[in-house]
């Protein structure tokens, strides 16, 4: 039977969150996106091929899920909420490469679960969405493509360019770690619940060059953006000290720029200097 034929036989999605009792939690960051066809959109996104394997984070009642498993490709998926894991139960007795994990993403060694590289896909928590991103751009050696939803406000500040309003820490990070692109919005009201803001779908691909000192990168940008406003001869004196001219010097930065007119490859060159 084809792929889209196991899903045919499958329950409503909308039935299996009745007959289960997954009313979305708060605390879990939860908005169920239900309809296939955007589910599906997302999937395309990532490319996805039979002999390869995908990893989901937080599949809930099995949206994305679904869309993921009809491309024929292997899918291992982490969910910390029990009521969602009995609920896939149905779609693992459909799917044989269908994998599921009882855990908390957060503190996950995926590495361990799956072999690298996969494709990452998710709706994410939005509670833990920025700290998931971080932690899988330290780890570029796991994926391949990842493609994740965000509240658009936060994928405006991923994308945001120099000299931006929303242009920070977590714009120069994912930027120097990968190459962020824009899928496509999605209003509120396309989740179940809806929830206050609008999201976001993103790409993002394997970066040219990987960051040499992506740790570095963190404190860097940690000191220029706490203290937005002031130029950098002040708001980088902690990270770098007595060395601070000759730093700015090598990276070709005025002493008289704030941390938001620095661009991406500044910062790196920065990240890497060495008095």
């Amino acid at each position: 039977m084809s792929d889209l034929g196991q899903m045919s036989e499958l329950a409503p999605l909308r039935e299996v969150i009745e007959r289960y009792g997954l009313g979305a939690k708060k605390t879990l960051g939860q908005h169920f996106l239900l309809d296939l066809n955007i589910t599906r959109k997302i999937a395309r996104l990532a490319d996805l091929q039979s002999d390869e394997r995908a990893l989901e984070i937080g599949p809930g009642p099995g949206g994305l899920t679904r869309a993921v498993l009809e491309t024929g490709a292997a899918l291992t998926a982490i969910e910390r909420d029990t009521r969602c894991i009995e609920a896939l139960g149905e779609l693992k007795q459909a799917y044989p490469n269908f994998e599921i994990v009882e855990g908390d993403a957060l503190a996950a060694d995926e590495l361990q679960l799956v072999d690298a590289p996969v494709k990452i896909l998710s709706n994410l928590p939005y509670n833990i969405s920025t700290e998931l991103l971080i932690k899988w751009l330290k780890q570029p050696e796991l994926w391949s493509r990842m493609v994740l939803m965000f509240q658009k406000e936060v994928a405006d500040r991923i994308l945001a360019q120099p000299g931006s309003k929303t242009y920070g820490r977590l714009s120069v990070i994912a930027q120097a770690a990968s190459s962020p692109s824009h899928g496509f919005n999605l209003p509120a009201r396309a989740f179940t619940p809806p929830p206050k803001v609008d999201s976001t779908v993103l790409c993002f691909d394997p970066p040219v060059k990987p960051p040499a000192a992506l740790a570095r990168l963190e404190d860097v940008t940690r000191s220029a953006f706490s203290q937005r406003r002031k130029m950098v001869r002040s708001s980088l004196n902690a990270a770098f000290g007595s060395n601070l001219q000759d730093a700015l010097a090598a990276a070709e930065i005025p002493v008289t720029a704030r941390a938001e007119e620095i661009t991406v490859a500044q910062y790196l060159k920065l990240s890497t200097f060495k008095p």
